[in-house]
């Protein structure tokens, strides 16, 4: 086997390893339920330092780019209580067609092979 052909083996193993770190970790901090998302739907959401700890802190959700910031936030960086604490079911079921473009694709998956109600409001908006 060539140099280069193992280093790129090598690549596409570590890789395959962070992407598998990545869904686990993003499944690991989802609700049981859709349900459990008890978050505000109105007014303003401050989020805490461990969310988003530079730039923008506080979100009104009357603002669709704001609320879809805050939701982008909370989605790649919230662990579990912030996931039900923060997030609204109804506001991330309207979100969701576009939101799961903003998000990374192993946030897409863990919520949509969840909550393959998630998936199907994204087919229906298409």
């Amino acid at each position: 086997m060539a140099d280069t052909e193992r280093v790129d083996s090598g690549i596409a193993a570590q890789l395959t390893v962070r992407a598998e770190v990545l869904r686990a970790r993003y499944r690991s901090r989802l609700p049981k339920s859709l349900d459990d998302l008890d978050g505000p739907d109105h007014g303003v959401v401050d989020l805490p330092l461990h969310v988003v700890w530079s730039g923008r802190t506080s979100f009104p959700l009357d603002r669709p780019r704001a609320q879809m910031s805050l939701y982008r936030a909370v989605l790649a960086e919230g662990q579990h209580d912030d996931l039900t604490m923060l997030l609204n079911r109804r506001l991330l079921l309207g979100q969701w067609p576009v939101l799961r473009r903003l998000v990374s694709p192993y946030v897409r998956e863990a919520w949509e092979n969840a909550f393959p109600e998630l998936a199907r409001t994204a087919s229906a908006a298409a």
